[in-house]
């Protein structure tokens, strides 16, 4: 009876499915010629994470291709491809040449995959395209000469690929270009004069090649350019063009690095500039004296060969953050009038860096407001630093640096921080205090703003996203932030929902409209931010399951769209009927089935777990009192249980939105208890009753290691408990690698998931089916990581995550490597938009490692420290081979505990000390916690970390 009703139920769809047929006309499919091409692009394309596995259906308009966007019924009475978007899908293999048929595509985007090979001149034959974006690949080869022949082309970003060869001065006829992006490549050459003919450019970014000739004078001819920026690059014995200074509409111009000489030209008659570095050239003579306009933020000049007094046009620059004129043969006085204009009229953070030139005297004295810095090292002047009064800008004392107020991630003031449910977040400026809803993670990238402080205009950059995407402007927050060579700014965006009583998600339409927004580069760059780029979008729970309908309007007639609506309901009530009559005859019978499946107790007999009724728990925990609770996470609250037998558990209880599936639950218990290490935390027993979800855990008495880090008490951990609960997090971290069966990459190594018993032993938590290593195929064969949604926390995790989507037991190396660093420092691995790492190397590179020890650490081994804090470091490489294996970490932290114990109690100011041991002391300042990093040629590690990768110049 049963197979009689399934074949009727189909046989009923089948009848729907035919008629509806009947009503599409034959001309609503895709160009044949382009299903062709689109078969040719997909066949030299390596697709691991199986991304494109819909590419299979019959008609890629119609069946919804991942990534290809389709117009409308045209003239011809096809819909041809407009756009394939195929942005960071882990993607590898060769750009096809049939990619040149697609003759109505506007965009092209294969932008954070792994492409290789070189740009096929075909893509030369499309006429249509405005954007052409290939960033982040292995791209290899010349440009041909035939990109030339775009004449819609706008937008040509061809960054962080390995390009070699000139620049085509065909180039040069394309009339609507308007941003070229070609840094960090192997481009050689000349740039060609040519280029000056192009009328609409804004935005020319040549950094880090390996150009050479001399700067062309006719590309201060090119009207509406905004941006110049050609750092390292070889113009050797080249001047700067004084032509330069008749770009009247540049924003920022950087020739950092490009081995010119000769005079610097007076750039005064350019009203809108905001950003100059012509830092590390051979630039000699004295430096301009007519002033600049007061909007400018930036001025470096330093590392170049330049002479005389400083001058006076540095004053009266209200929105100047960053003046380098170090390393030069500035001699003379220290204007007080400069000094002055700074301190009154300067309202952001400033640093004023004169080190390394033969500065003898000050006239007037230095009390600079706390948001300035003045540094004065390597000058004549310092060698009566007491008599002046300037020791604290001469380098004996570092100089404490007062914080703007606010974290651009924080929650309200009087919200639990972690009071809303998983994947959920407090909206920081709702209309509705402590409100919570899911956010829209979105990567972005600054390619080159023209300020070197971000912090003072967060605000003004939510307020632009917020008028650029069309939302209001609490629903936008810089959760974090991170400058990279450059210099560039990484960060992660969040976008919420609009408040409403009945929603706190983004609905699929407004999903589709922000992701098209950012995809399509819609909204216009500003001059202080500069042009963008999109690294990825994060769509985690709850929009994991969100369909994005990638279909363009259409030119149908009325007539059809009629006769499909009509049809399609006419089908959609046959299905209904069809569908709803066969549920009810089986709903019985699965009911039936179903609870037969999952009964709980009989499903698990495991050793070691014990199944706990719900009334058990609720006795434990004295009816799950408040002054039980212990805790509390995205997964739900965590209870301190009192057993019957006396036994004292942790019990946590799953609230709404975090129940698993039955299957998945089960499962997750079955692993969890099969994982036994004395550095891991237990599973006691499961709950699985009156539908509620609990784990029930041994209870660590001493709580997380995030919150004895931030307690007032911290200073009872000492130097050799800190390393021994280093070495327990790492043995507990490698049984998962090495010894649990299947292996687990746990994604979440961070101090919160440390625990502490009762004797300070560490044990690592918060691991399970959701975090599974690969395991070996039926060939034997392993992909070495898993590919997921991130659900790590930020500051932890890997960043070369954000653009491979993969994770490796490197991952959680990287991850251990930032814990190590937070027992050292006490530093939390992001304050106020700071990296932790980038902070340590700061100091470490500088000489200066002990003024960023914890002081509350007490006495501790000089070289033991040291050489933690290099494993800390190598740990958290941005290049996942650079790392340590868990093995290598655990091996070395095992010697470092047999050189801990010999502390002595004279105190060493200087991390050049012979002597083998030291005591930790409490440093004058918090100098590389709290300054800001301003330095554009130093590598920056790690957003967010996650964000993204790290973006080196060749």
């Amino acid at each position: 009876m049963a197979t009689r009703r399934v074949v009727c139920l189909f046989r009923a769809i089948l009848v729907c499915l035919f008629s509806c047929s009947a009503l599409f006309v034959s001309g609503d499919i895709t160009n044949p010629l382009e299903v062709g091409a689109l078969k040719a692009v997909r066949g030299q394309l390596n697709d691991p994470l199986e991304r494109l596995k819909n590419w299979t259906n019959k008609d890629p308009c119609n069946s919804n291709w991942t990534g290809v966007i389709c117009t409308g019924v045209l003239e011809d009475g096809y819909r041809h491809v407009q756009e394939l978007r195929l942005l960071n899908m882990n993607l590898s293999g060769t750009l096809a040449p049939e990619l040149g048929q697609f003759s109505n595509m506007t965009i092209l985007n294969f932008m954070w995959n792994d492409i290789s090979g070189s740009i096929p001149k075909e893509i030369g034959s499309m006429t249509s395209l405005k954007l052409l974006l290939l960033s982040g690949n292995q791209i290899s080869g010349s440009l041909p000469d035939e990109l030339g022949n775009l004449p819609n082309l706008v937008k040509f970003q061809l960054d962080i690929n390995q390009i070699s060869g000139p620049i085509p001065k065909s180039f040069a006829k394309l009339p609507k270009a308007e941003h070229f992006h070609m840094n960090n490549n192997s481009i050689s050459g000349q740039i060609p004069p040519e280029l000056s003919q192009l009328p609409k450019l804004v935005h020319f970014l040549l950094d880090n090649n390996n150009l050479s000739g001399y700067l062309p004078a006719e590309l201060s001819q090119m009207p509406n350019l905004k941006i110049f920026q050609v750092n390292n690059n070889n113009f050797s014995g080249t001047e700067i063009p004084d032509s330069f200074t008749n770009m009247s509409k540049l924003f920022k111009l950087t020739l950092r690095n490009c081995s010119l000489q000769g005079r610097v030209p007076d750039f005064s008659s350019i009203p809108g500039l905001l950003y100059l570095d012509l830092s590390s050239n051979q630039l000699t003579g004295s430096i301009p004296t007519n002033r600049l306009f007061e909007n400018i933020t930036t001025i470096d000049l330093s590392k170049n060969m330049l002479d005389g007094s400083i001058p006076t046009n540095f004053t009266g620059l209200p929105k100047l953050q960053r003046l380098s004129l170090e390393t030069n043969s500035l001699s003379g006085t220290i204007p007080s009038t400069f000094w002055q204009s700074i301190i009154f009229q300067t309202d952001t953070i400033l640093t004023l860096n004169l080190q390394n030139n033969l500065l003898s005297n000050i006239s007037g004295s230095l009390f600079p407001p706390q948001n300035v810095t003045i540094l004065l090292q390597g000058n004549p002047v310092c060698t009566r630093a007491n008599e002046l009064g300037i020791v604290q800008f001469c380098g004996q004392e570092d100089r404490d640096l007062e914080e703007p107020s606010g974290n651009p991630s924080s929650s309200p003031n009087d919200c639990l921080p972690q009071s809303c449910p998983k994947s959920y977040e407090h909206v920081p400026e709702s209309p509705i205090p402590c409100s919570c809803a899911a956010p829209l993670g979105i990567g972005m990238r600054l390619r080159s703003p023209s300020i070197s402080d971000f912090r003072p205009y967060i605000g003004q950059f939510q307020k632009y996203m917020a008028g650029s995407i069309g939302v209001d402007l609490y629903q936008v927050v810089v959760d974090s932030f991170i400058w990279q060579e450059g210099p560039r700014l990484l960060m992660l965006l969040k976008v919420f929902p609009q408040y409403s009583n009945d929603t706190s998600v983004l609905n699929g339409s407004e999903l589709q409209r922000l992701m098209n927004e950012f995809a399509t580069f819609a909204f216009n760059s500003s001059p202080i931010f500069g042009p963008y780029d999109l690294i990825n979008f994060t769509l985690g729970e709850p929009y994991g399951n969100v369909v994005i309908v990638t279909l363009s309007g259409s030119r149908m007639s009325k007539g059809l769209v009629v006769g499909i609506v009509l049809g399609a309901i006419s089908c959609g009530i046959t299905v209904f009927v069809a569908i709803a009559f066969f549920l009810s005859r089986n709903k019985e019978s699965q009911d039936k089935v179903v609870k037969k499946q999952y009964t709980p107790k009989g499903l698990l007999k495991l050793e070691g777990v014990k199944g706990f009724s719900f009334a058990e728990l609720e006795t434990a925990t004295d009816g799950f009192n408040t002054t039980s609770q212990v805790g509390q996470g995205g997964y739900g609250k965590v209870y301190k249980g009192i057993l019957a037998d006396g036994t004292v558990v942790a019990v946590k209880r799953a609230q709404q939105g975090s129940l698993q599936g039955d299957r998945e639950f089960y499962t997750e218990i079955e692993l969890l208890s099969r994982v036994h290490h004395r550095n891991l935390v237990s599973l006691v027993g499961y709950c699985d009753e009156e539908e509620e979800q609990m784990l029930v855990y041994e209870f660590m008495a001493n709580g997380s290691l995030h919150s004895l880090l931030s307690a007032r008490f911290r200073s009872s951990l000492g130097f050799e408990k800190r390393l021994q609960i280093a070495l327990d997090s790492a043995k507990g971290v490698l049984y998962l690698h090495t010894e649990a069966d299947p292996p687990i990459i746990h994604r979440d190594v961070k101090a919160n998931n440390i625990l502490l018993d009762s004797k300070f032993t560490a044990k690592v938590s918060d691991f399970g089916i959701s975090r599974l290593a690969p395991v070996s195929d039926s060939k034997g064969e392993t992909t070495a990581h898993v590919s997921t949604v991130v659900k790590g926390t930020p500051g932890y995790v890997d960043p070369e995550y954000f653009l491979t989507h993969k994770l490796t037991e490197k991952s959680d190396v990287y991850s251990i490597g930032i814990v190590f660093l937070e027992l050292l420092t006490g530093m939390p691995p992001i304050s106020h938009g700071r990296n932790i790492v980038r902070e340590v190397n700061t100091a470490c590179q500088s000489g200066k490692m002990s003024s960023i020890i914890d002081r509350d650490m007490g006495s501790y081994n000089f070289e033991c420290v040291k050489k933690f804090m290099q494993l800390a470091l190598k740990c958290c490489q941005e290049e996942t081979k650079e790392r340590p294996t868990m093995l290598e970490v655990v091996r070395e932290l095992e010697n470092l505990c047999s050189m801990a114990p010999q502390p002595e109690t004279n105190p060493s100011n200087s991390d050049a000390s012979s002597s083998t041991t030291s005591v930790g002391f409490a440093p004058t300042s918090l100098y590389y916690e709290r300054n800001m990093y301003i330095s554009s040629d130093y590598a920056g590690s790690n957003l967010v970390s996650g964000v993204f990768p790290d973006i080196k110049p060749r």
